[in-house]
């Protein structure tokens, strides 16, 4: 067993290395900034309270995402708000950003709420394997993460695609 400062030091790791994968995560699943920032922090408690039990049989990584989805999917189930239109995010989502080039950025922060806007569209099934794929986890780590075969993960994904293409307008 593990001493507390092995474990406080892994946490921090974990948190250091894949806060902001957890962080884009949690926006799949939640549009409003303040429950999405109770649910990030409820997927920190819950990655901390598994933590003695990490046997090191699958990354950090992949410890660590499948323990934000599972807490993100509870998340959804005990409440599940009903799908806002593209304005109401962009007015709930503002972002303030000090870098050069405010149209380019406008149009960067545009497309990126209306791509949320499509992934939060989609059935949870989809949602979950577009935002995994989006964070660069293999198709290993997704079937491990969702208990399935990476052929089931890829036969998921091409449907999760084509669903997440209609969503977006693009035609096929």
């Amino acid at each position: 067993m593990k001493s507390r400062s092995a474990l406080e030091e892994q946490f921090d790791r974990i948190l250091g290395e894949h806060s902001a994968a957890i962080s884009r995560l949690a926006y799949s699943y939640e549009a409003i900034a303040g429950i999405r920032e109770e649910l990030v922090q409820e997927i920190a408690l819950a990655i901390w309270k598994a933590l003695p039990h990490f046997r090191g049989e699958c990354s950090e990584r992949t410890f660590a995402f499948r323990i934000a989805h599972n807490r993100a999917l509870t998340h959804v189930l005990r409440r599940r708000p009903p799908a806002q239109s593209l304005e109401e995010l962009e007015e709930v989502n503002e972002p303030v950003d000090p870098r050069p080039h405010p149209d380019e950025q406008a149009a960067l922060t545009s497309q990126r709420a209306r791509l949320m806007s499509a992934i939060q569209s989609l059935p949870l099934a989809h949602s979950q394997l577009i935002v995994m794929m989006l964070e660069g986890l293999s198709y290993a780590e997704i079937g491990e993460v969702l208990g399935i075969t990476e052929n089931n993960v890829a036969v998921r994904l091409t449907r999760a695609r084509k669903a997440l293409k209609e969503a977006i307008g693009v035609s096929l």
